[in-house]
């Protein structure tokens, strides 16, 4: 099977990113509690769960998705991550559609998890670009991205209507000619994490 149509599992010493099943509901539900009151992002519900998994299995079973759950180092599940809008024919991807439960939120987990994905993309994948989005609004999403290395393509206002709030979404990429400098980046930064743990 195509790299591009098997989700693989990613580990690092502080996460694991392995394949989205359904049997993850309860975990997964556990891990959003305390999202629920972001304006800038849709979070999962009980009542929710069920069809936001269906949407997401078909995008990956039509190959423009393909999802992670997030386990922290003890195995408990933090969350969710995806690459999304994938174009093997383009050879990009973009990473978004992640929620990380509050426990891990500012504790590393997310430079680990964002260095698998961009290896997974740039090294095995082959991709010319990854994206990410975010809300204009999302501050704090804003600043981690830019700390990952990504670079400002501009904004796309009027972009989406989220729980009421109509989105401007700030786009951020990296490109392949770039990715060995923000590898660089991301190692130093997880060695900055762990001298602080």
């Amino acid at each position: 099977m195509s790299a591009w149509r098997e989700t693989p599992t990613l580990k690092g010493r502080h996460v694991t990113l392995r394949p989205m099943v359904r049997e993850d509901r309860d975990g997964l539900l556990l891990a959003f509690e305390g999202l629920h009151a972001l304006f800038h992002t849709t979070v999962p519900t009980a009542d929710t769960f069920d069809a936001w998994y269906d949407r997401v299995m078909f995008d990956t079973a039509a190959g423009r998705n393909m999802p992670f759950t997030v386990l922290d180092a003890d195995g408990r599940i933090a969350g969710v991550t995806r690459f999304l809008r994938m174009s093997e024919t383009h050879r990009r991807v973009e990473i978004g559609g992640t929620l990380y439960a509050p426990r891990v939120q500012r504790t590393g987990l997310n430079t680990e998890a964002k260095y698998m994905l961009l290896g997974h993309a740039f090294d095995v994948l082959g991709v010319n670009c990854v994206q990410i989005r975010t809300d204009f609004l999302n501050h704090a999403s804003r600043r981690a991205i830019e700390r990952l290395g990504a670079r400002l393509d501009g904004v796309l206002r009027g972009h989406l209507i989220l729980n009421g709030h109509l989105r401007d979404s700030v786009v951020y990429s990296i490109l392949a000619h770039e990715w060995p400098g923000v590898r660089r980046n991301l190692e130093l930064l997880m060695v900055r994490h762990e001298a602080r743990a």
